[in-house]
């Protein structure tokens, strides 16, 4: 065992650096980065060894700022607000996983408090791996994506009660009458710290931090902010509550103050250190060498979590009124289990509500959920395929599905796929010109309201090779992409090139980012919306200055011609918080300083550069000179140069030599 702190200190921060840069690079959550470092510093494994109490103490802190940031994020109007998804999605799913799980397990023999804790963990989903998994294949805008990411940040405020009600769970046995009588004086609890903080919250809190602001002292604001988090903490700890819960319930009281933002920034750092930290000592907790022998249990675990999710949300989804393969989808988004299971399984093993050996399956079965989950997002499409591909086409009437008989009247027309704000906005401009056109969306309650009011709008899945048939692909004369799902728009573009070859189609996506991969796809004009943005800010500005409108027509179309070349042409610098990999691999400007000894001196630019590296300027004295291709290189010059990462790597290789 290690025995020095310092160094255990050290060991800890020095590994955690390592697994996390490695794991954000291959796209996977630094918290399940932070629980192999557990494992590798946890009694259970050969190495050195960091005890465990000591990290949870500290790390404990980690949930009660965690519930903090959470309550600052869903305040009371908020919450009341979001009422429909909170109480009856987010809720609903949360509760009816815990009760079907829950009582699976207690109709196995496992006693009340530990089917509950299981039910409980397994009715978590990762927000983290949801969110990032979809960013990764283009479908966070997507209904299902939107969907399935509120409903698993609701979990964090529907999850609360079990912070409240687990920590009780010690003093049941088998006894189901002292579980309700318990679980009744926690929530009476629960009340009474409610009302305690709401109150005082209400008339000391926004008081006081008036009065810290006009200090202007950062450091006194970070420590009001710790003071109230931690004090709030303490007071539900008094009543034998947990202290996450006062840290959630302050939260939400100082998130309808105008402090909310600066709160957060301040709490950030402690928050994301102290989660670590706590992610460390739940590895801790875990012991490899059990899984020979439980891992049939836990195989059966992500089994009934898995099933009885996607089930379960499927059911929520489809009788809240929106279509079957949404409701699909936003199934198999949600069916992985979560980090904050993690914590609720931590608490109920310090209460003793679970035994160790029924929390290390439990722990294995999250855990290969977790692992499973990239698979089950990114197929999300194909898997709600098979349980709803003919029955979309048999939709009720009511969605004003598509039918075989609409294209006998459209030729000539324009195909619009999605019809959200976008796809709308082209629509209108095409019946202003008189240009029929037809368009497909998968918002049951928008198909709706838009074919009431006369639009030709169908409920389709427009990535369906006979939805686009249905709408007489081959009588297009352009099809319009504009939803911003990169998946989605490719097998769009394969059917469309299959069958039309010749068929113009129109892509959006968000950046450049996707664009050589769509065109390659068969796109013929691919329209970056944060680049066509740009065009029309730097528009409006020229003309501003008086820039002759014909001259500022002239320039937005050189650029669109050359596909934003001006606008590409960026310094995107080390942005070390950033996950968009593909970003970070786009085309992008580098400025080379041609110091004394460099191979460039008193040679041409068009001699050194390699192809694919295109010379943007040269920088002389403080001036740029533009087209530099014949001018002999000087020391002290700066070329500047665009292209990808690796062929600007190369090129500077060249010019330094």
């Amino acid at each position: 065992m290690i025995d020095q702190p310092f160094i255990q200190l050290l060991w800890l921060l020095g590994s955690s650096v390592a697994v996390v840069v490695a794991f954000q690079k291959l796209h996977i959550p630094s918290s399940i980065g932070y629980l192999l470092v557990g494992v590798l510093f946890g009694a259970h494994t050969p190495g050195p060894v960091i005890e465990v109490q000591q990290i949870r103490e500290v790390a404990e802190f980690g949930i009660v700022f965690l519930l903090f940031t959470i309550g600052l994020s869903f305040s009371l109007p908020q919450i009341h607000a979001l009422r429909s998804q909170v109480l009856g999605l987010g809720t609903g799913q949360v509760l009816l996983t815990t009760a079907v799980i829950g009582a699976a397990s207690w109709l196995m023999g496992l006693p009340p408090a530990t089917a509950f804790v299981i039910g409980a963990v397994f009715a978590q989903s990762s927000t983290t791996i949801i969110s990032k998994q979809l960013a990764e294949q283009g479908e966070e805008h997507s209904h299902h994506g939107r969907l399935g990411v509120a409903m698993s940040v609701f979990q964090d405020v529907t999850a609360v009660p079990f912070v409240v009600i687990i920590p009780v769970l010690s003093v049941i046995d088998d006894d189901v009458g002292a579980l309700f009588e318990a679980l009744g004086w926690a929530l009476a609890k629960a009340v009474l710290a409610f009302l305690l903080v709401f109150v005082l919250g209400r008339w000391l809190l926004r008081p006081l931090f008036h009065a810290v602001a006009a200090r202007r002292s950062a450091e006194l604001f970070t420590l009001t902010v710790l003071f109230v988090s931690l004090l709030a903490a303490w007071t539900t700890s008094s009543l034998g509550l947990s202290m996450a819960f006062g840290a959630f319930l302050v939260g939400m009281m100082l998130g309808e103050t105008e402090f909310r933002h600066q709160v957060e920034s301040t709490i950030r750092p402690f928050r994301d250190v102290l989660i670590g930290l706590f992610f460390v000592s739940i590895g801790m907790l875990f012991d490899p060498s059990e899984i020979p022998r439980n891992w049939p249990w836990a195989l059966a675990g992500v089994a009934a979590m898995l099933t009885s999710k996607t089930l379960l949300v499927a059911l929520i989804v489809r009788l809240s009124g929106l279509d079957g393969l949404t409701a699909w989808r936003t199934g198999f988004l949600l069916a992985v289990g979560g980090e904050f299971g993690f914590a609720l399984l931590a608490i109920a093993l310090d209460v003793n509500a679970i035994t160790d050996r029924h929390a290390q399956i439990v722990f294995t079965s999250v855990l290969f959920s977790m692992i499973v989950a990239p698979f089950l997002i990114r197929y999300n499409h194909a898997l709600a395929g098979l349980f709803v591909r003919r029955a979309a086409l048999q939709a009720d009437p009511e969605t004003y599905p598509v039918s075989a008989d609409i294209a006998k009247h459209l030729s000539g027309h324009t195909i619009i796929c999605g019809y959200g704000r976008i796809g709308q906005s082209v629509g209108h401009f095409l019946e202003e010109e008189q240009i029929p056109y037809v368009a497909l969306d998968l918002d049951s309650s928008r198909v709706k309201e838009a074919h009431i009011a006369g639009e030709p709008v169908y409920y389709g899945d427009s990535a369906e090779r006979d939805i686009l048939e249905a709408v007489g692909l081959d009588a297009a004369k352009l099809i319009v992409i504009s939803y911003d799902d990169v998946v989605s728009a490719k097998k769009v573009l394969h059917h469309a090139r299959t069958l039309r070859p010749d068929l113009p189609v129109m892509v959006r996506t968000r950046d450049e980012t996707h664009a050589d991969e769509l065109r390659q796809a068969g796109a013929t004009e691919v329209v970056p919306e944060a680049l066509e943005a740009g065009m029309m800010i730097a528009s409006h500005a020229l003309l501003l200055l008086n820039v002759p409108f014909n001259r500022v027509v002239r320039r937005m179309q050189q650029q669109r011609a050359g596909r934003y070349r001006l606008l590409r042409e960026l310094y995107r610098g080390e942005d070390v918080y950033s996950d968009n990999s593909d970003a970070l691999a786009a085309d992008a400007l580098r400025s080379v300083l041609i110091s004394s000894g460099s191979y460039a001196v008193g040679k041409k630019l068009a001699e050194l550069v390699p192809e694919g590296v295109t010379v943007a300027s040269l920088v002389r004295q403080g001036n740029r000179a533009p087209e530099p291709f014949d001018t002999l290189i000087k020391e002290d010059d700066v070329v500047v140069l665009f292209g990808a990462a690796d062929d600007l790597d190369h090129a500077e290789r060249r010019l330094l030599g």
